[in-house]
């Protein structure tokens, strides 16, 4: 009967290009010789076979053989009845019809090699570059750009560095957090390989309780250009100054303004909060230059937990007197002294 190449591959008789990518990514990743050095053989021989899966499979021309005369038409050892026909012609020798078919599956370490861009990226083989253990993470093939249809691309040698963008916020924006919808202009690769401009429009959401420099990360949004993966654009909040409040961490500091007789005798804030409300707060004590109120949790939410939220300090500046008539102060003292 001969190999199954989509048993091999774990997809179905349907699987599109994209599946084949998938399924060779992995199953490579998992059978590689040099992450199986306990049993180098018996991965050695299932990683062939996935790479001669693959190699068939991604190639429309090889796929189409296959599915109608499976390995053996493919490989030539039954010679097919219609060698001459559509689809098979360039596959077949001419002449002596049994003569073997001029597929013979290619080194498993070159298709690797030309997939990932670099036969050992496990560090202990040859002279390949060596790469962090992070490589088997999830994400390990985003640095990785494909070619389209049945052909691989070579790796591309370097990506281009981060591109940053300031994103000025007021403090409202993060108190109750909003989208911000950026129009971006890029150049991109159509399907003939021309470098075309596009203009795309990128959504950020804005949380609360952000702070000033925090970063928006936009993976290879930049211009596409060859053998180069393209940049990731980054925004970075920054906070716009706000005419009532400052920020000092996740709290919001206030202030007021008052005169001498008022931070003696008492006085009442009234304040508009950054969602809108209206907070009446009563000073009792009696307030010297250093004096500090502090209202809980009517500061800024806290990124981790928004439901909770930091301090609203308030300050005072207070105005003394430039001068006191001789009655003043004799009235002062009595009072006071």
């Amino acid at each position: 009967m001969g190999i199954d190449y989509y048993k091999v591959l774990q997809v179905d008789r349907n699987a599109k290009d994209d599946d084949l990518k998938k399924a060779y990514r992995k199953l490579a990743m998992k059978w590689h010789p040099d992450k199986n050095p306990t049993s180098k053989k018996e991965a050695e021989a299932k990683f062939k076979k996935i790479s001669e899966a693959y190699e068939v499979l991604s190639d429309p021309q090889k796929r189409e053989i296959y599915d109608q005369y499976g390995e053996e038409g493919l490989k030539g050892q039954v010679p097919p009845p219609d060698a001459g026909g559509p689809g098979g012609a360039s596959f077949f020798s001419t002449g002596d019809r049994s003569s073997t078919f001029r597929f013979n599956p290619r080194n498993a370490e070159d298709i690797y090699a030309e997939f990932f861009g670099s036969s050992s990226p496990f560090g202990g083989m040859g002279g390949g570059p060596r790469f962090s253990s992070s490589i088997f993470g999830d994400d390990i093939f985003t640095s990785f750009r494909e070619g389209g249809g049945g052909s691989m691309n070579q790796a591309a040698t370097r990506k281009a560095p981060p591109i940053e963008n300031r994103l000025p916020c007021s403090l409202e924006d993060l108190y109750k957090g909003t989208t911000k919808k950026m129009k971006i202009s890029r150049e991109v690769s159509d399907t003939s390989g021309k470098i075309v401009p596009v203009e795309e429009i990128l959504t950020i959401d804005i949380k609360p309780g952000w702070k000033k420099g925090t970063k928006i990360t936009f993976p290879e949004k930049g211009n596409e250009q060859p053998h180069v993966i393209p940049a990731d654009l980054v925004f970075i909040v920054d906070e716009k100054p706000h005419g009532v409040f400052t920020r000092d961490g996740n709290d919001l500091i206030v202030t007021v303004k008052i005169s001498l007789v008022e931070a003696l005798t008492g006085y009442t804030v009234h304040l508009t909060t950054l969602d809108g409300r209206s907070l009446t707060i009563p000073i009792n004590s009696v307030v010297n230059p250093s004096y500090e109120e502090v209202v809980p949790r009517e500061g800024m939410p806290m990124q981790k937990d928004p439901t909770k939220k930091g301090n609203l300090r308030i300050k005072f500046n207070i105005k003394f007197p430039s001068r006191l008539t001789s009655e003043q102060k004799a009235g002062i003292k009595k009072l006071l002294g």
